[in-house]
């Protein structure tokens, strides 16, 4: 069945947030702004009412003509949206884990399109699952919730950072494995490759010491396609891919891990397939906290620490 068989499919109200007031998130007056995003359940930030128009109702979904394609979500709450996003009314019934299942089955149509190819012309005529199997209605769906209490972050003082070469803030070790083929499926380690969703997670592959790199480290995906010049922090043991280069520091864990991979990842620009990072890697300079000209690996701790959500990392 055709989206719109089973949706009507109206434009939103096209909103620009510039135009828009925006409030604090704990607002309760306040009103979800939807836009073409892939992040947060599609919500960017909260806005003040309109006089005259009406928020759109909770449980309708939303999905991004443009932008992130595809992105699509069932909003929990009442909301406005801005540009090329469309909503979906089911015309019959569904409960929301029918819902989701077709969010997702919708999202899976997004290889095809991207910011030159938009599907605010072919949103209609996706082809949808005929019927919801069984096991939907099963699947237990529990809210992501945070023992984090929301509270004032320490200063971004970006001008007052220092400048760090990588070499310098980590000792560097290519992965060893040459070849996926050469291991063998299993649930002992994780298999990375070079790309940037999933943590770099490719499989999982029987533990082989000779090719094993130890977790607590970033991992720099140094060559391949697509995904050349973004970074990854990773926890546990794993076997990489000879693309893949890791970091070391005693000072590093998976908080201050995290707000390095996020400036790292700003470096993503400078490299593609034709410019590898690789024999560039160790003289990249970053900008990070600094006190006593050294990284405050403390301060970029406890900014994570501080995050909601930070207790799920």
């Amino acid at each position: 069945m055709k989206v719109n068989e089973l949706f009507d499919v109206k434009y939103g109200v096209n909103l620009e947030l510039m135009s828009l007031e925006t409030v604090p998130e704990n607002d309760v007056d306040g009103v979800n702004f939807v836009a073409r995003t892939s992040a947060n359940n599609g919500v960017v930030v909260r806005v003040k009412r309109v006089e005259g128009l009406e928020p759109q109702p909770a449980g309708l979904i939303s999905c991004a003509g443009g932008g992130s394609v595809l992105s699509t979500f069932v909003q929990i709450a009442p909301f406005y949206s801005g540009r090329d996003l469309y909503t979906l009314t089911p015309k019959k019934e569904m409960t929301l884990h029918e819902k989701l299942f077709y969010c997702m089955s919708i999202q899976a149509n997004a290889y095809r399109y991207n910011y030159g190819r938009q599907a605010n012309k072919t949103l209609k005529e996706i082809e949808l699952p005929d019927s919801v199997p069984e096991w939907v209605n099963t699947m237990p769906i529990k809210p992501i919730s945070t023992a984090v209490q929301r509270k004032e972050l320490l200063p971004l003082n970006v001008n007052i950072w220092k400048e760090f070469r990588i070499g310098d803030l980590f000792s560097l070790e290519r992965c060893k494995n040459s070849s996926s083929g050469d291991l063998s499926d299993g649930d002992d380690c994780f298999y990375l490759g070079a790309k940037k969703s999933e943590n770099g997670v490719m499989r999982r592959v029987t533990r082989d010491e000779s090719v094993v790199s130890k977790g607590n480290c970033i991992v720099f995906i140094g060559n391949g396609q697509g995904s050349v010049g973004y970074t990854n922090y990773m926890n546990d043991d794993f076997i990489g891919t000879a693309d893949l280069t890791v970091g070391y520091s005693k000072h590093l864990n998976k908080y201050n891990g995290m707000f390095i991979v996020t400036l790292l990842d700003l470096e993503r620009p400078k490299y593609s397939f034709g410019r590898k990072w690789s024999s560039r890697m160790a003289d990249t300079a970053i900008k990070l906290p600094a006190k006593d000209n050294a990284p405050d690996w403390d301060y970029m701790e406890q900014y994570i620490k501080a995050l909601p959500y930070s207790d799920k990392i």
